[in-house]
């Protein structure tokens, strides 16, 4: 499933791409022809990301909402004009994928463009303005809301650190002190903390050599307080970079160049993470087996050396 910061470049790259235009809403597969009905013709005014959610915001007061889960994936393409990711979403066989070019969707000849291709496959949703185009398939969630529905939609969600709106850190930290709930649970709960998933839940915890089974009350407020400023700032890389990517150039086999701005040097993906997918090899810090468990029906990964805090 995508994390947070993938959904923030969603909302950017629709903000860049289709904010101003009016457009062309259908759904191809007709599961979600009501809805698109609703939107069908007017002007996108804007994208927010809050978490895993999506939301679209249209001038009449609408908005399209998106979910992706564990199968969504949006895919885009346009004219010369059009730049952006290709292709983001989480096919679960690979994990998370995003392509930075528009590759086969793009068309590089203006003169040739003469909008969308044809669907394929079962399209949920088409957007398509005067030079591009996005398709959504797959997503658990696809829904047209007032502007009241989607309030209400992120009023139910917890704090998302890439907003960091005033008062947001004091909520988390707040949050964390009257829990007793271990805080590798805390942190995938979307109430808690909204965008992080399994790998920012792993990398976190081992970033901050915290024992996932320490409750929340368990945990300073200042060391909380600190918690929320390492997700910000990691989930900041990751919508920077597209890649999660939690390790620093130290342990990169590259020479360890910083990546600064899109396209800079990055790591191999079999160094890009302290302990993600890691169980049975030696931590990059003490050299322990790094450790996997089941936990509340996901894949937890820690060290049980490093993280005993």
């Amino acid at each position: 499933m995508p994390e947070g910061h993938s959904i923030h470049r969603l909302a950017r790259q629709f903000a860049d791409v289709f904010t101003g235009e009016r457009l062309a809403v259908s759904s191809p597969q007709g599961r979600f022809a009501g809805g698109a009905a609703l939107l069908d013709g007017h002007v996108l005014t804007g994208a927010t990301a809050h978490g895993k959610h999506l939301f679209l915001r249209f001038e009449h007061g609408l908005s399209l909402h998106v979910h992706l889960g564990l199968y969504g994936a949006w895919n885009f393409g346009g004219d010369s004009t059009f730049r952006g990711a290709s292709s983001i979403g989480a096919p679960r066989r690979v994990g998370e994928r995003e392509d930075r070019d528009a590759g086969a969707d793009a068309v590089n000849d203006d003169a040739a463009y003469a909008g969308p291709p044809a669907p394929v496959g079962a399209v949920r949703v088409r957007l398509a303005g005067s030079h591009g185009w996005a398709d959504l398939r797959g997503a658990t969630t696809c829904e047209t809301l007032t502007e009241a529905e989607t309030e209400a939609v992120m009023a139910r969600l917890g704090p998302d650190p890439l907003r960091n709106l005033p008062g947001d850190r004091e909520a988390f930290v707040a949050t964390l002190g009257r829990r007793k709930t271990p805080l590798a649970t805390l942190l995938m709960d979307q109430k808690v903390i909204a965008g992080v998933g399994n790998v920012y839940r792993a990398e976190l915890l081992f970033r901050q050599r915290l024992d996932p089974w320490l409750p929340g009350t368990g945990l300073p407020a200042g060391d909380a307080g600190l918690l929320w400023d390492d997700t910000a700032a990691i989930m900041a890389d990751g919508v920077r970079d597209g890649r999660i990517i939690t390790t620093g150039p130290r342990y990169w086999s590259g020479g360890g160049e910083s990546s600064e701005g899109e396209g800079a040097a990055l790591p191999a993906p079999e160094e890009a993470h302290f302990v993600y997918r890691r169980q049975g090899q030696d931590c990059r810090v003490c050299g322990t087996p790094v450790s996997l468990v089941e936990h509340a029906a996901r894949k937890l990964y820690w060290c049980t050396v490093c993280q005993q805090r």
